[in-house]
């Protein structure tokens, strides 16, 4: 009967863990980044966002739209839609892509991001943005 009861919590602790590891969590919006339109060109890391030229940093994380990493080899010579972060040294370190709706619903421009509203407007979007995505991977 001991051996059985040992099995049976076993069995009911491997249970509980597994459910919890299927519960996935909200992203939410990242803090800090810029939308823009990078031109990835034949050879990475060289690109332009917004047509000026620019680098990916070394370790750059590009995360697609279900929050993959994507390699800069499988985006050469595309222009894609995204929001971005810099580091410390001015290189591009972070995107994540966008689909056109999303970016058109950023405003598709840092343009109008100049006064604090647009900032405010420009966040809510992105979290109703990332939020929407949630609901799809459920």
């Amino acid at each position: 009967m001991n051996r059985w009861s040992l099995s049976a919590l076993a069995a009911l602790a491997f249970a509980a863990t597994s459910v919890c590891a299927q519960i996935t969590t909200e992203r939410g919006a990242p803090l800090g980044v810029k939308p823009a339109l990078i031109a990835v060109s034949a050879t990475p890391p060289i690109i332009q966002v917004e047509g000026k030229e620019d680098r990916f940093s070394p370790g750059v994380r590009i995360r697609d739209r279900s929050n993959r990493l994507v390699l800069t080899g499988t985006l050469a010579g595309q222009t894609v839609y995204s929001v971005y972060k810099r580091e410390s040294s001015g290189l591009v370190h972070e995107v994540w892509l966008l689909n056109e709706e999303e970016f058109r619903k950023l405003g598709g421009s840092t343009a109008n991001l100049n006064d604090p509203d647009g900032y405010k407007r420009f966040y809510e979007l992105l979290d109703l943005i990332w939020a929407n995505r949630f609901l799809l991977l459920k």
